[in-house]
């Protein structure tokens, strides 16, 4: 018998069904699922998440959902914590743990470990983002350039989120963010690790996405978005994730319902892209060609599962 318990990751873009996939092999071997999703873990966001369902979380445990007020942030780090957390209990109830998500990042920090970067400087990071609205990110590009010119041949001139970070790092601890990036790691211990990866046709991907969007107007997005605006103002960093942040513009009057449909399904295309350019990174992944809620899909994965159980 292995000595270690098996942990299945299903990773994919956004709208290749991985709900559906993580539903079909909790229920088949008594798993209990973890979310790697950064805005389903926001409370009182509903519409644009496309969290699981109350009817579908009532099938099998489900975790690390509506966890973060609105108004506040849990860092890749901090989700690394609380999920190896919830891993251990899973573990200790001898069920199968299923992480499921599309946020990268979080998901490389609870696999692999973060290296140990000083803290967030929200002050900093607000001064970065105001200098970048008013000279663009090629200027925070040029300020990495002369703080670690390595790290800055690393991160594209475009990367606002990862050019903060960077520079943060290297003015916080009064060195090059390379260097930090060299340090030990903190890998998850503990466990087998079964990556299975979604790879939908791109096409039909693109025209699920697009449903999607549609559906998430149609059923009430703006209406949830101007409740969330009216409750919190601009202090809810989930209004400025993908769907929400065009629901603001049309509520705000500067694009029509029209216009806010087409940037949510062009934005959650760029999405995915971006995922599918992150997740072919990963380690030892099996890829799956169709959606998670394909017969054949879960069949393929339920039959993979059960030969490393």
């Amino acid at each position: 018998m292995p000595s270690e318990p098996l942990l299945v990751v299903v990773l994919g873009p956004t709208g290749s069904g991985k709900t559906a996939l993580s539903l079909a092999i909790a229920e088949r071997f008594h798993g209990e699922i973890v979310n790697c999703d950064s805005v389903a873990m926001c409370r009182e966001f509903e519409i644009g998440t496309a969290k699981p369902t109350p009817a579908e979380r009532a099938r099998v445990p489900h975790h690390l959902l509506d966890i973060v007020d609105p108004t506040g942030y849990i860092t890749a780090g901090e989700y690394a914590r609380r999920a190896r957390e919830v891993l251990q209990e899973i573990k200790s109830r001898e069920a199968l743990p299923i992480v499921v998500g599309g946020t990268g990042l979080y998901l490389r920090a609870l696999l692999e470990g973060l290296f140990p970067g000083p803290q967030r400087s929200e002050e900093l990071r607000v001064r970065l983002r105001g200098r970048a609205e008013e000279k663009g990110s090629a200027y925070l590009h040029r300020i990495l350039l002369r703080l670690d010119p390595t790290a800055s041949a690393k991160i594209h001139a475009n990367d606002k989120p990862k050019l903060v970070r960077a520079i943060e790092i290297c003015l916080a601890s009064q060195a090059k963010v390379t260097e930090m990036w060299q340090q030990g790691r903190d890998p998850l211990p503990g466990f087998r690790l079964m990556r299975l990866g979604l790879d939908p046709d791109r096409n039909a991907l693109y025209e699920r996405i697009n449903q999607r969007a549609q559906r998430m107007f149609t059923s009430g997005l703006a209406e949830e978005t101007r409740a969330l605006l009216a409750k919190y103002g601009g202090t809810a960093r989930p209004l400025a994730a993908l769907g929400y942040k065009q629901a603001v513009q049309l509520i705000r009057g500067e694009i029509s319902h029209d216009t806010a449909v087409r940037a949510a399904q062009q934005a959650h295309r760029n999405y995915a892209k971006r995922q599918m350019t992150w997740f072919r990174r990963e380690p030892d992944v099996t890829w799956l060609a169709g959606f998670g809620d394909d017969a054949s899909v879960q069949i393929e994965a339920i039959s993979k599962v059960m030969g490393d159980l």
